[in-house]
């Protein structure tokens, strides 16, 4: 059994291994009082004037107590995260992180932003772990990609993958859980998707490219495509070989 982990383990791709690694360390290091969630948490005010930047990260890395919504999560950032990965950006790790990284930019503006309008300010006060929205970002966008495929909910009922966000949010309200940190997810995962798959087609142009810098992070392994000229004339076989063919 520990060799099927391990080796399930190693077959992730870089991306996916890496924030499932870090967001259960980081969730089980809280549960043990090794890391305090106070340290991790976004708070606007602190990384402004105390210069806590960390908190800009760590809080995509926390996803609360260790319990069944815990493994829920865990479930869908292994299984969403490495379906994209693997498929929809194959030899494209760096424009995968790009898609991370943009979302998480997008769902830190939305916060920040959103606490400062009357009436919603308390609800987005409330919202100090973005892990949990990033991860539906990536079911989302997964959706969007691959609307046609069946699936079924707890064996309850079948729809197709264009619906999983509405029925995951569902969910989460029949469960008690705020529906504002599946709607952000949404959110983000819809703006991605219409910059990187909509507008390119409408217009013809690309604003989410991935920057240089960043795609020199990543060891892209080169893919060479060959292809055959149509002006390309090969010469006749010698005379010794034609006979010797026949």
């Amino acid at each position: 059994m520990a060799q099927v982990v391990e080796e399930w383990y190693k077959q992730m791709p870089i991306i996916t291994r890496s924030y499932l690694t870090a967001a259960i360390v980081t969730t089980i290091g809280c549960s043990l009082d090794i890391i305090s969630p106070y340290n991790l948490y976004l708070n606007p005010k602190l990384v402004v004037k105390q210069y806590e930047v960390w908190r800009l990260i760590t809080n995509f890395l926390y996803f609360r107590k260790m319990d069944l919504d815990f493994l829920f999560h865990m479930f869908f950032l292994a299984r969403y995260c490495k379906l994209l990965e693997e498929n929809s950006f194959r030899g494209r790790t760096a424009d995968f992180f790009y898609m991370l990284l943009f979302g998480a930019t997008v769902l830190t503006g939305i916060v920040l932003i959103g606490g400062m309008i009357p009436y919603v300010s308390e609800s987005f006060a409330k919202i100090i772990f973005l892990s949990n929205s990033l991860t539906f970002m990536m079911v989302y966008v997964w959706s969007k990609q691959n609307p046609f495929i069946h699936m079924s909910f707890l064996g309850l009922f079948t729809f197709t993958a264009a619906y999983l966000p509405w029925v995951l949010l569902g969910f989460s309200v029949l469960v008690g859980a705020s529906a504002w940190v599946d709607l952000l997810g949404m959110i983000a995962g819809h703006a991605y998707f219409f910059l990187e798959d909509v507008y390119p087609r409408m217009t013809g142009r690309r604003p989410l490219r991935t920057p240089q810098f960043i795609k020199a992070m990543f060891a892209e392994e080169a893919v060479v495509v060959v292809r055959s000229d149509p002006n390309m004339r090969f010469a006749a076989p010698l005379a010794e070989e034609a006979a010797h063919q026949d």
